[in-house]
């Protein structure tokens, strides 16, 4: 048996096997202690953050109560963020900007800029607070914003089918087994860098999405390279990919 053929037996017994990833918990609690989400998330598969609110209203208040009696910034900043989850994006571009005024040059303020500005399609804005964040923070959001730019670039210039190696900057070939010479530090980077963004992307936007199912294309790839032939991970990050909207015949027999 070739290794091509090889490679679709073992993707076709994943397919139908029971497994069991290893867990991690991601959470974040805003500053008056409620916790927003708290993912089980399997270990480098995006699939989102589960928000918890139930009462935006309540939490609102409390957040803008919270600012009034400690004029501490961050209350207004969850807010903000708060808002983005619900969509009111007029709204939470007119709080952030306020923010910037009251304290210029906030991280925070920057990146929810940039991200909220992005939502509203507003790339060329959402460049810019990006690029500001990263000159803020370089290591911000585990040092992956490069790719953040990158995504917006493609927004920017209107590509209609971009490839994965404008992206991260490299390509695993073009057979069913991907390739690489990046180094296992280098790979890692990368996969930390696809992960943090699409999850962060998958948390707002739904299938389908040619940006998000390109990445999700090329974190199969990089998955599959550092597993050392063990594809359960790669194979769902692969469906997901297909879920967005990627189309290709190395998709579909990855996914068989």
């Amino acid at each position: 048996m070739n290794k091509f053929k090889a490679f679709v037996v073992v993707i076709v017994l994943i397919s139908f096997s029971k497994t069991f990833a290893c867990l991690n918990w991601e959470l974040k609690t805003l500053k008056n202690n409620f916790e927003i989400y708290r993912d089980r998330t399997h270990q480098y598969i995006p699939y989102g953050h589960q928000f918890k609110i139930k009462d935006f209203p309540s939490l609102i208040l409390d957040l803008e109560n919270g600012y009034k009696k400690t004029k501490d910034i961050d209350y207004l900043s969850d807010k903000g963020y708060v808002l983005i989850i619900q969509e009111k994006y007029d709204e939470a571009l007119k709080l952030y900007l306020e923010i910037e005024k009251i304290k210029p040059n906030r991280y925070s303020t920057a990146s929810n800029l940039g991200t909220l500005y992005e939502l509203m399609g507003e790339n060329e804005k959402a460049y810019e607070w990006i690029k500001k964040s990263i000159k803020i923070n370089p290591e911000s959001h585990e040092g992956s914003e490069w790719l953040h730019l990158k995504i917006l670039e493609v927004k920017i210039l209107k590509s209609q089918n971009p490839s994965g190696a404008f992206f991260i900057n490299t390509n695993f070939g073009s057979e069913i087994v991907p390739k690489t010479k990046l180094s296992n530090k280098e790979l890692q980077k990368l996969r930390d860098a696809l992960y943090f963004q699409l999850n962060e992307r998958i948390s707002f936007i739904i299938p389908k999405d040619k940006i998000i199912a390109v990445l999700l294309f090329e974190l199969g790839n990089v998955t599959t390279v550092m597993s050392e032939y063990n594809y359960k991970d790669a194979s769902k990050i692969y469906l997901l990919s297909k879920q967005y909207g990627f189309e290709g015949e190395l998709l579909n027999l990855s996914c068989v």
